[in-house]
């Protein structure tokens, strides 16, 4: 469904994606991990375009986003929900009005349907009936939940999120790993999560892969992971640290 191949990334002089190549089968459940600046949140853009590689190649179904103007860009899209790290609300809209807003800007979809479909989203992410709530009124937990339910009002195929579980307290954070499950269980998306999070990359992955120094170091089902005796893997995900760190 999603093919990197060979992609180069730079920022001034600061390399980020330095050869990466990456699979990503339609399906899977599949959580980037590494360290924090290591260019995990580039890649994930580079699924939809938002930032395009140096060189290289990126492909979604089969389609080279590279070529791509943006007007070409939006079928692509389409077919993608992301869900960011801090849900992105938009602060002036209710909770209705912020679910149901890529369907009300389509127009493919009366009032009707669309009361009914944003219904559906909130009760899959456990949050019935508060559709009239402002995101001032919510917890963080609660926002991430309705970000959520934006992310899967219009059934997309593919599924990102951008470290769903940052500034969340462990309760919390542990149900949006359980809702992220469930939606990938039921509505049968690829999932793609890039998180620090140990036990949510556990959680919510079958598969894990690990970038470090800007390719991709680590790609294996999540108990291998973490079973690994790899000491750049297995000091990540035990969280230790070695005389010699990068800066962060």
């Amino acid at each position: 469904m999603i093919e990197v191949r060979d992609v180069h990334k730079s920022f001034g002089t600061q390399a980020v994606l330095r050869g990466t190549s990456l699979r990503i089968g339609k399906g899977e459940a599949v959580v980037i991990i590494g360290r924090s600046g290591g260019g995990k949140s580039i890649l994930l853009k580079h699924f939809i375009g938002l930032i395009r590689p140096d060189s290289g190649n990126v492909f979604v179904d089969g389609k080279d986003l590279a070529p791509m103007d943006e007007r070409d860009l939006l079928p692509v899209r389409r077919n993608f929900g992301m869900l960011f790290q801090m849900a992105a609300l938009f602060d002036s809209l209710d909770v209705f009005e912020n679910v149901g807003f890529v369907l009300r800007r389509e127009g493919r979809h009366d009032e009707a349907e669309i009361r009914r479909l944003v219904a559906e989203a909130l009760d899959m992410v456990e949050l019935p009936g508060i559709e009239k709530k402002m995101p001032a009124e919510l917890s963080g937990g609660m926002r991430k939940r309705v970000g959520l339910a934006r992310a899967i009002v219009y059934r997309p195929s593919i599924l990102l999120y951008d470290e769903p579980t940052t500034g969340l307290d462990p309760v919390a954070g542990a149900r949006i790993d359980r809702l992220i499950r469930r939606v990938w269980e039921q509505l049968n998306v690829t999932s793609i999560a890039v998180t620090h999070d140990m036990k949510s990359a556990r959680t919510i992955g079958n598969r894990i892969v690990m970038l470090h120094e800007g390719r991709i170091h680590a790609d294996a089902p999540t108990e291998e992971i973490f079973a690994s005796t790899d000491p750049i893997l297995y000091n990540f995900v035990n969280g230790i640290a070695t005389e010699r760190t990068e800066p962060t």
